[in-house]
């Protein structure tokens, strides 16, 4: 994949608006040296702003630099931390998961959705992209397909779960993005009661 097929993928999840005409702010957890942290930056546009998370100082560096040749006008803040863990995000406007949520054991992973998507502002946006399957291997342990995410971001709350894209890889047949929204408290604590 190259920068372009990256832009594909979270076209249409990626709104370059942010709350009261503020710029957007977006975080891109697991971004790594930055492909998709480079996709946000064109798609939001100057101005916006990203937040980069990584346990890899080093990749994170790169990413930096990569965004200052190729995007200077976005402003990106690195944090090294593991965002399974107790990560303290700001509210922002979407969060991108891409081909991160794979290295998280199953049983984890719909509670670790929640708990990212709680630093979503409501209305806001909850962006995966993965591998389409629902087997592994030891590169990519844990990914899920389609259908399975569907079933994992209903049970982490999120609502509106839409395809966005589909490009094909030769590790696992095809790779995917879907966008998500994440409810007001109100609409959440509804859904539950019905």
């Amino acid at each position: 994949m190259d920068h372009r097929d990256h832009v594909g993928l979270l076209r249409g999840g990626v709104v370059p608006s942010g709350l009261d005409s503020d710029p957007p702010t977006w975080a891109d957890v697991g971004a790594g040296e930055g492909a998709f942290t480079l996709a946000l930056a064109d798609l939001l546009g100057p101005g916006a702003r990203i937040l980069a998370v990584d346990r890899d100082r080093g990749a994170l560096a790169r990413n930096a630099e990569a965004m200052t040749d190729r995007f200077p006008r976005t402003s990106l803040e690195t944090m090294v931390g593991d965002f399974t863990g107790s990560l303290e995000l700001p509210l922002v406007d979407g969060i991108v998961a891409a081909n991160s949520l794979h290295f998280i054991a199953r049983d984890r992973q719909v509670d670790v959705v929640r708990r990212l998507a709680g630093a979503v502002r409501p209305g806001g946006t909850f962006l995966v992209v993965e591998y389409d399957a629902d087997r592994g291997n030891p590169w990519v342990p844990n990914p899920f397909g389609w259908s399975t995410w569907q079933r994992m971001a209903g049970e982490a709350g999120l609502t509106e779960t839409r395809l966005l894209g589909r490009v094909p890889s030769r590790f696992l047949g095809a790779i995917y993005s879907a966008a998500s929204v994440v409810p007001s408290r109100a609409d959440s604590d509804d859904a539950s009661r019905s």
